[in-house]
């Protein structure tokens, strides 16, 4: 399969695109709507958008930045379409921003930071370092702390339970990484627990991060 894959300013988004985004999310548990999706347009910087032979299968809003000092990859709303197709369509939207990441932070580690809803959404932070939270991992202060800055970066400050990564819902959607497995029964059930005190009617999302690192940047999408 040939996948068109491209990146731009959110400012050159038009109303089809975001119209299409809307169509190809109709009905999805995240709740995405046409209203939603114009806020992402103004809320981040980036989108990359995935395409089948022109029809639209994918897409993610992110912006490169430095909290801290530390580089940055956000993913804000995404989503890639329920087909047999799908692990690559993620594959495509992901290596799409990991080279704007390199080209961005070169020769620095980078933390990927995101919210899910869905356990099979951790495929998208496949390769990645001291993912969090994780099964059996009891997140140290640091990690702590990461998970209350990403918070206050999407919005949700003072919401968010910083030992479980649990961010209460206020009633509304919010821009989430929008993936299913293509086989949810093969998720390992102490990934899935993960997610379980999620409230989906309030909205409830988990804030979740990784490192990706230099070295592997480098290796596989500097060229």
């Amino acid at each position: 399969m040939t996948l068109d894959v491209d990146t731009k300013d959110c400012t050159a988004l038009s109303d089809a695109e975001l119209a299409e985004m809307a169509d190809t999310v109709t009905d999805g548990p995240a709740g995405f709507d046409i209203g939603l999706l114009s806020k992402q347009a103004e809320a981040w910087v980036l989108i990359t958008q995935v395409r089948d032979a022109a029809k639209l299968v994918g897409f993610s809003f992110c912006t490169l930045e430095r909290i801290g000092g530390t580089p940055c990859l956000l993913w804000g709303l995404a989503s890639v379409k329920r087909t047999s197709k799908r692990d690559q369509i993620l594959k495509a939207l992901i290596s799409a921003q990991f080279r704007r990441a390199v080209l961005a932070f070169p020769d620095e580690d980078v933390l990927i930071g995101t919210r899910f809803i869905d356990p099979g959404a951790f495929a998208a932070f496949k390769g990645l370092e001291d993912v969090c939270p994780r099964p059996g991992h009891k997140p140290s202060g640091e990690e702590r702390a990461w998970s209350r800055r990403l918070a206050k970066r999407f919005g949700a400050e003072g919401r968010i339970d910083d030992r479980s990564f649990v961010v209460t819902g206020d009633g509304m959607a919010t821009g989430v990484f929008d993936y299913e497995a293509p086989k949810p029964e093969t998720i390992e059930p102490e990934v899935a627990a993960l997610l379980d005190p999620l409230d989906h009617a309030r909205h409830d999302v988990l804030i979740s991060f990784g490192w990706a690192m230099a070295e592997e940047l480098a290796s596989k999408y500097a060229s």
